[in-house]
């Protein structure tokens, strides 16, 4: 073996070992994020029809108010990862200190308007009149752990820069185990009913924020970084996160205009398009965990002036997807006669389902490239260009969709246009990443 292939073979081996290091936690701890909902589910399910549907809605709200604020991670784990790989790590926790008290001012807005909308909101989702009382009181309680949510996001996304995802993870595990018991204790315990669900979601939140705060506190104390706000850091952190803020609005509405269209359709085809849906959440968890890998590996090379490494680190990150993907693609196929009698017992939802989950799984390798390049470009700060793109993409795939239910196709249809979606947002990033331009170097970009 020459010389230089030994070194190649020593980078992957590297760059793999980093990669697992990182992804495997961040997929342990995106996934527990939905178990919150799902043990609200089951206890408050015991409950009731209307305190169920409740729920449903309220958490529906909840739910897309937080996603809206994902930047506090994305943002935060880039500017965190550079400071870290520029050897400055009091300088990192000070970022990371910004985006923490950025992430308590927007709870504390977000509360603001929650309370005294929550009524409104909850119609204008279409809540029924037996359950609209049940998710106004939950949507009410539940706000008040906002905050602390927004919190974990951003204390998330400091640990990650930090190359740190253990952490999160085993706060994730906590928080779970401590939302269900709490959640049945309040519920059927104290006899609280749905409001202690909302109790109980909130206090376990704050738990959770709390453990961040600790780990991020001893950090700063270690390393003499202030924890006091600072104005300057706080302004440059929300003009950091404005656009991937469009970029994550832009990609809501995909999914929105994507579930409006199959409604359209018919109620079969949105009962298949709702379990596609769950599983392409489940798919895009894994696929999601390498591009948080990607971010805070990506972050820490620039910031050392490292531009080999990370193109060394992109391109083994895209082998990667591109082989998760074709991994997940193959399970779907191989495994659909076993979960779609799971989800569904209807034969015509199954037969509606079946030919647009290959779709689905057709595009998982393209999904694979579509999250790590992602994540390259968000570790590296550039935003601007993650906005544009993803503009660009709703742009292509709005009036797709559309005209799916008027040329009379089904589902089918509906899911190669948002195949169509995600093929524009690989041309899109690759250009990009192929360009170099990406490629900034130094502390800050």
């Amino acid at each position: 073996m020459s010389q230089a292939t030994a070194t190649s073979h020593s980078g992957r081996r590297r760059h793999d070992r980093e990669i697992v290091a990182l992804a495997v936690p961040a997929f342990g701890a995106l996934v527990a994020e939905p178990l919150f909902v799902m043990v609200d589910s089951a206890i408050v399910g015991h409950l009731g029809t209307p305190q169920l549907a409740g729920l449903g809605v309220a958490a529906a709200l909840l739910t897309t108010a937080v996603s809206i604020f994902v930047f506090l991670a994305y943002a935060t784990t880039a500017a965190v990862a550079r400071r870290l790989g520029a050897g400055d790590l009091a300088s990192a926790i000070r970022q990371g200190m910004d985006g923490i008290w950025l992430a308590l001012l927007l709870g504390i807005a977000v509360i603001a308007v929650a309370l005294p909308s929550a009524p409104w909101l909850v119609d204008v989702f279409g809540a029924s009149d037996t359950a609209a009382p049940y998710a106004t009181t939950y949507l009410r309680i539940s706000s008040l752990g906002i905050p602390a949510m927004l919190i974990v996001m951003a204390a998330t996304g400091v640990l990650r820069g930090l190359q740190d995802t253990r952490t999160p993870l085993y706060v994730a595990i906590g928080g779970f185990a401590a939302n269900g018991a709490l959640n049945a204790g309040l519920v059927y315990g104290a006899g609280l009913g749905i409001a202690g669900s909302a109790w109980g979601t909130v206090i376990a939140q704050v738990g959770m924020a709390a453990a961040y705060l600790i780990v991020v506190v001893r950090g700063a104390r270690r390393h003499g970084a202030s924890l006091r706000p600072d104005a300057a850091g706080i302004i440059a952190s929300a003009q950091a996160g404005v656009p991937l803020l469009v970029r994550t609005l832009s990609l809501r509405a995909v999914l929105m205009i994507a579930t409006a269209v199959a409604a359209r359709l018919g109620d079969t085809d949105i009962a298949a398009h709702q379990i596609i849906l769950s599983l392409w959440t489940l798919m895009a968890f894994a696929l999601d965990a390498i591009a948080i890998a990607g971010q805070a590996i990506i972050g820490r090379y620039l910031g050392a002036n490292d531009t080999e490494g990370a193109r060394e680190a992109c391109r083994r990150m895209v082998q990667w997807g591109i082989a998760s993907g074709v991994v997940l693609g193959a399970l779907i196929v191989l495994a659909r006669p076993l979960f779609i009698p799971l989800f569904t017992g209807d034969q015509g939802v199954q037969s509606t389902l079946l030919p647009a989950l290959l779709v689905v799984a057709v595009c998982q390798p393209i999904a694979g490239v579509v999250f790590v390049l992602d994540g390259v470009l968000m570790g590296a700060g550039d935003g601007r260009y993650l906005a544009w793109a993803m503009l660009i993409t709703l742009a292509v795939f709005a009036p797709v969709a559309l005209l799916v239910p008027m040329y009379g196709g089904g589902l089918t249809a509906l899911w190669w246009a948002m195949a169509l979606m995600m093929t524009v947002r690989m041309v899109t990033l690759w250009l990009r990443t192929r360009s170099g331009r990406w490629i900034v170097t130094g502390a800050t970009r």
